[in-house]
């Protein structure tokens, strides 16, 4: 039996959130399960020692020209071409697209279980696949997103960073997918002086290359703390993985890096200042901080300024103790 998951969401937290629905069918049918997935998903680093993962295909749409040949009306039937050589029996969308719709029949796959069609308004993230599990397969699903890495990637990070087991090692996701859920390098330097005080440790910093979230990196190894801190910009996302899985602890802003790290099992805390309060608490690891004055968070809470670095460092030491 082939079957095809459509995830046609872009960001690597998204692909982090859909793993248990994903690893849900493979284990339903026995056998391991293709995706279609954007290549921003990062799926290809992420799922690469995923055993419940045959084969991931990468969905070409966007607004780059080089990254769309999936898009329009040519890029449909390029789509359905390139699917139906796959000779694919069932196929799992978790979107209410009717253009994935029509392009899972015209490429020949019986078996279509999808959200229902023209419903996108307000779709919970996390409820429309459970739903869609529950109804179609009679699953229910409560796990925890798993990211699986193999033995050697982390033992090869420990040696290269000379990790060490009688110091805290702690991630740092300072970086953010957009402006208003940065935190400010202030709020960071200040939780590094509080847990320094008290801990022998380490931090790892992790952010992408955007240049406001370069600012926050650079301030952050200008400060008197810079000895203590190993930026992770410049390498690849497979490696870094490596990094995470030997941590204590993770702190990220809401960012790839809270997905990734609570998805490797490792307990994270979230600084929620600008988004849904579900992406920071639909893992049992994932322990969510709110700006000052706020008893919740959404789009526009605009909270960054907000997050009290001693709220932080309280929540560390819980979870340390």
């Amino acid at each position: 039996m082939k079957i095809l998951i459509v995830q046609n969401k872009m960001g690597i937290g998204d692909m982090v959130i859909y793993l248990p629905f994903i690893n849900a069918i493979s284990k339903k049918f026995n056998t391991p399960v293709n995706i279609l997935v954007k290549e921003s998903s990062k799926a290809e680093k992420i799922l690469k020692d995923d055993k419940s993962i045959d084969k991931i295909i990468i969905l070409k749409q966007g607004n780059k020209q080089k990254n769309a040949e999936h898009q329009g009306f040519k890029g449909f039937f390029k789509l359905v071409r390139e699917l139906k050589e796959y000779k694919f029996d069932k196929i799992f969308i978790f979107n209410s697209s009717l253009r994935f719709n029509l392009i899972a029949k015209f490429a020949g796959i019986k078996n279509v279980y999808q959200y229902p069609l023209f419903n996108k308004k307000e779709q919970n993230i996390i409820d429309a696949p459970k739903k869609l599990l529950k109804k179609k397969l009679n699953i229910d699903i409560q796990e925890n997103p798993k990211i699986l890495l193999n033995e050697k990637s982390i033992f090869e990070a420990k040696l290269k960073f000379r990790i060490k087991n009688d110091e805290k090692n702690i991630l740092l996701g300072i970086g953010g997918s957009g402006p208003t859920k940065r935190i400010p390098a202030k709020t960071f330097i200040e939780l590094i002086r509080l847990t320094s005080n008290t801990l022998r440790c380490k931090f790892f910093l992790a952010t992408g290359k955007n240049q406001d979230e370069q600012e926050i990196l650079k301030e952050i190894l200008n400060s008197e703390f810079k000895d203590k801190c190993i930026p992770l910009d410049d390498l690849d996302i497979y490696e870094i993985l490596g990094i995470i899985k030997n941590c204590d602890i993770s702190i990220c802003n809401d960012s790839s890096f809270s997905h990734l790290s609570s998805g490797l099992g490792i307990k994270t805390i979230v600084l929620m200042a600008d988004t849904p309060l579900v992406y920071g608490s639909y893992n049992t690891l994932m322990y969510p901080i709110l700006p000052d004055g706020e008893s919740f968070v959404t789009h526009n809470t605009l909270g960054k300024d907000k997050i009290n670095p001693i709220k932080i460092f309280s929540q560390l030491k819980q979870i340390l103790n």
